[in-house]
């Protein structure tokens, strides 16, 4: 086995574990029993100490100058703005059926990148997209009389708005850290911008789109989940996928990230007792497959006068 595969493979595994641990994520969330914003504020400013202790341990040279810091910064403000939406959706629909919404970002990350950089995608990637839409209609129950969830409309509504800015937090992410640089350091800066993004939401009004500020006055045990969210999610899941992003193909993060939704899936229904009703679970099995067929079969080639740019995945 060449070194090069060997190395590969050790990524891959990183990208797994990386992604497994951000599996629990909305169950964490849920057990947290808050809010949507005081969810992801307290997740991220939980994690800030931890990972700058991290920084000061580990002692790495940071090679990014200040632009790329400054740009994963801007990555952080875009991430507050998809949490917002995600865990809203896991609210209205569970975590099962919003995670996997939001991972249907792969298909909205490589139709930016041929916008912005001439990446034209193949034929799997343009026709999975209208089987993604009809899946969220599926979803939203709008043809359901008994659909899972409190408000599947707002559900998929809050999906689709996670990943739209969870595609523009990975374009800007991995622009901001395309030398390689340490990933906590990266982790830290992108988890600074969050949690300012998040406070800034959070003193929005926002009741009309049914999102509470943030309420600074929840106590144990929700604190003790939100530690326990920021411990392993936001600091070791998501420096994990961090580490992993810069050094793999497009196609392999796309595929070891798909571990993510599936064990979501599986956590949300045997420990939540989440039940999607058969339309769901057909909209669900169509963006699955979908998002699957564009990680393994999906591929883009760049146009002439374009540099080949950003690579997509969830």
């Amino acid at each position: 086995m060449s070194e090069d595969i060997a190395e590969r493979r050790r990524v891959m595994a990183i990208a797994l574990f990386g992604a497994a641990i951000l599996s629990f994520a909305p169950l964490l969330y849920i057990q947290s029993d808050t809010a949507p914003l005081t969810g992801a504020f307290y997740r991220m400013l939980y994690a800030l100490p931890i990972l700058a202790l991290l920084v000061l341990i580990s002692k790495k040279q940071d090679s990014r100058d200040s632009n790329s810091r400054w740009l994963a910064f801007g990555a952080g403000i875009l991430l507050a703005l998809d949490f917002a939406g995600y865990h809203s959706a896991i609210d209205y629909i569970g975590s099962g059926i919003a995670t996997l919404i939001g991972n249907s970002q792969v298909i909205i990350v490589t139709l930016v990148t041929w916008w912005l950089f001439g990446e034209r995608p193949n034929r799997i990637i343009l026709l999975s997209l209208p089987v993604v839409m009809f899946g969220l209609v599926l979803i939203s129950g709008i043809w359901d009389d008994a659909p899972y969830g409190e408000d599947p409309v707002k559900g998929v509504i809050g999906g689709m708005v996670a990943a739209i800015f969870y595609s523009s937090f990975l374009i800007v992410y991995r622009q901001s850290n395309r030398i390689g640089g340490p990933a906590v350091n990266a982790q830290f800066d992108a988890t600074a911008g969050a949690t300012l993004g998040i406070l800034i939401l959070g003193t929005m009004p926002l009741n009309s789109l049914g999102m509470e500020a943030i309420d600074h006055t929840i106590s144990w045990p929700n604190h003790g989940w939100l530690v326990l969210l920021a411990i392993s999610c936001q600091v070791i899941g998501w420096i994990a996928i961090t580490y992993a992003l810069p050094r793999l193909p497009a196609a392999h993060t796309s595929f070891a990230v798909l571990l993510q939704p599936v064990l979501t899936i599986i956590w949300g229904m045997v420990i939540l007792g989440e039940d999607p009703s058969p339309q769901q679970s057909a909209g669900m099995v169509l963006i699955l497959f979908s998002v699957i067929s564009v990680s393994v079969f999906g591929d883009t080639k760049a146009n002439a006068g374009f540099e080949k740019g950003v690579q997509g995945e969830r």
